[in-house]
């Protein structure tokens, strides 16, 4: 049902060294893509995020404005804040997936070698980089005179 509050609740993880606005940005990025949100949707209320997690209200907000000029929420006055952009490509992160299901065989066989999430967490992170290289940006060096 598009507008209606999506079932959506944010996990803070106060040791992970994370800020926590940019764990909510990071959240709602991957619902978007997995497609657990999509355009139309509304995130909760800054209100009821600071209910359930006890962070400051300007954190959630900070959060919010950050998706926001991200082009991916917009925020109504007095109704809320919307979807309204998307990531991901959809084939990729529907549940029915071959990758995903690929994924999750290779995660299930992990687990019965007995890694712990963050280990296959990081092994994941480890071929992910090696698969995607992420280009550095150039550094320029002052000249020495």
């Amino acid at each position: 049902m598009k507008g209606a509050a999506v079932v959506f609740a944010f996990r803070i993880d106060r040791r992970s060294g994370i800020a926590s606005y940019l764990q909510i940005v990071q959240q709602v990025q991957q619902a978007l893509r997995l497609g657990l949100l999509a355009p139309g949707d509304r995130l909760p209320t800054a209100q009821a995020v600071v209910e359930a997690t006890a962070l400051n209200p300007n954190t959630v907000l900070k959060a919010y404005r950050e998706l926001e000029s991200q082009g991916l929420v917009e925020t109504r006055r007095r109704h809320g804040t919307f979807v309204t952009g998307t990531l991901g490509a959809p084939s990729a992160s529907a549940a029915d997936s071959p990758v995903r299901g690929e994924l999750a065989e290779a995660v299930a066989r992990a687990r019965a070698a007995g890694l712990e999430r963050d280990d296959v967490a990081a092994l994941f992170t480890a071929v992910l980089d090696d698969l995607y290289p992420r280009k550095e940006p150039d550094v320029v060096l002052p000249e020495q005179h």
